[in-house]
């Protein structure tokens, strides 16, 4: 069944002029018995018509586009596994993860099969990943099919990919992708035949301020691979850089205009001349105090010796006051007398 989608263009394109396209999509759109039995392409209507329709619904998911054919180098059948290395990466991978969370590994583990395979993934590949995070088949092919960063199909050692959204696209790329599919000899999603390119697209690159802008990625030497983003972009600038990567010169990353750094103005800044802009500041920007130095650490206290167990104490019972009739006589001892003290002898005199 067509998607509903698809059935309101092909009626608005067909016009009223053509009752019997419009009496065949509502035909086909409510009889699935019908559906199966006339085909598409029998239409009476402009074969431009007819292949719109297709491309829109290959994009909407209504075709072929997300389901595996099996061909000579990607079946069901073919032998694959990961590199006893890869596996290394893949138990400290899986190690971050709790056992109950085992299908967060299926990404890094999608990316590690596309590095060692050659930027591609095969359909075994997925399979064998579905294994090791314990989860379904379809779940490892929903997430492949979902980000434009999976290949599942063999690309060039140069993979093109131009960024399509809107600030791109009002700065050029739509140009710039119809004048390298010329240049190159092949259209989006082609391989030249030499194996060196292949062009692609893929959605927002987060570098708007750039636009437009293109990224190579290169994984024909596993386990390196590189992924180099190239900004403001013209087709002098992409002539050159599609001419530097065929002859192996090396190229300029980042933005391809020679006043300009990064993301900054072009020629230079423009405002905030001052070193140090002025306030109020919503946070604090006096560094912080260096940390105090640390004290030695007091010497150890000798351990001490091990105390006895004692009983358990007995409460002494308070003293009763005594009568002083029946206070004992004490007597107090006198201090002892010191002996008298004998005058000194007179000197003898001395001696003629």
């Amino acid at each position: 069944m067509l998607p509903p989608l698809i059935i309101t263009m092909l009626r608005n394109v067909c016009g009223p002029a053509n009752v019997a396209a419009r009496k065949a999509t509502s035909l086909l759109s409510s009889n699935p018995a019908v559906n199966k039995a006339v085909s598409v392409a029998r239409l009476p209507m402009p074969s431009p018509v007819l292949n719109s329709a297709l491309e829109a619904t290959r994009h909407f998911g209504a075709g072929m586009e997300m389901r595996h054919q099996n061909t000579d180098v990607n079946h069901t059948r073919l032998p694959w596994d990961f590199t006893l290395e890869s596996y290394e990466k893949i138990e400290k991978i899986m190690s971050a993860f709790p056992r109950s969370r085992r299908r967060s590994g299926v990404i890094p583990l999608l990316h590690l099969a596309q590095v060692q395979h050659g930027g591609w993934i095969p359909v075994t590949a997925m399979y064998k990943i579905a294994r090791i995070c314990e989860v379904p088949p379809m779940t490892v092919f929903e997430v492949v099919t979902f980000y434009a960063m999976f290949n599942r199909k063999p690309v060039g050692k140069y993979h093109l990919q131009f960024c399509v959204t809107t600030p791109c696209m009002l700065r050029g790329c739509d140009d710039l992708i119809h004048q390298t599919e010329r240049y190159l000899g092949v259209k989006l999603f082609g391989t030249t035949p030499d194996g060196l390119f292949t062009v692609g697209e893929m959605e927002c690159m987060g570098c708007c301020v750039n636009a437009p802008m293109v990224v190579v990625s290169d994984y024909s030497n596993p386990p390196n691979f590189r992924y180099d983003f190239y900004e403001d972009l013209d087709w002098n600038s992409m002539k050159t850089l599609l001419e530097d990567l065929r002859a192996g010169r090396p190229t300029r990353v980042g933005t391809q205009l020679k006043d300009r750094k990064w993301s900054e103005p072009q020629g230079g800044r423009t405002t905030l001349f001052m070193k140090t802009p002025p306030g109020p500041f919503c946070r604090d920007l006096t560094p912080p105090p260096p940390p105090p130095p640390q004290a030695t650490p007091a010497a150890a206290a000798k351990p001490e010796p091990p105390k006895t167990p004692e009983g358990p104490k007995v409460a002494a019972a308070p003293a009763k006051p005594m009568d002083d009739a029946k206070t004992p006589d004490t007597k107090i001892a006198e201090p002892a007398a010191k002996p008298p003290v004998q005058p000194a002898a007179p000197a003898e005199p001395p001696k003629k």
